[in-house]
């Protein structure tokens, strides 16, 4: 599993949904915040509608 608020660029392209949307993830995150749903995936350019099936590949830690 892969922390969508811990994981690297690199790591989250290891994710075949999330493939070459790992420094848009980052780059949101910096400049919004830990994520705190999955839901949230869709405001990353270039996600919206593209994540459906992701929930089993990546996690949101409790921190």
């Amino acid at each position: 599993m892969v922390d969508l608020n811990t994981a690297t660029a690199e790591e989250l392209d290891s994710v075949p949904v999330l493939k070459g949307h790992g420094f848009e993830i980052v780059r949101y995150r910096e400049e919004r915040g830990r994520f705190t749903s999955l839901r949230q995936l869709d405001e990353v350019p270039g996600l919206s509608g593209k994540t459906d099936g992701v929930a089993d590949q990546i996690t949101i830690a409790d921190t």
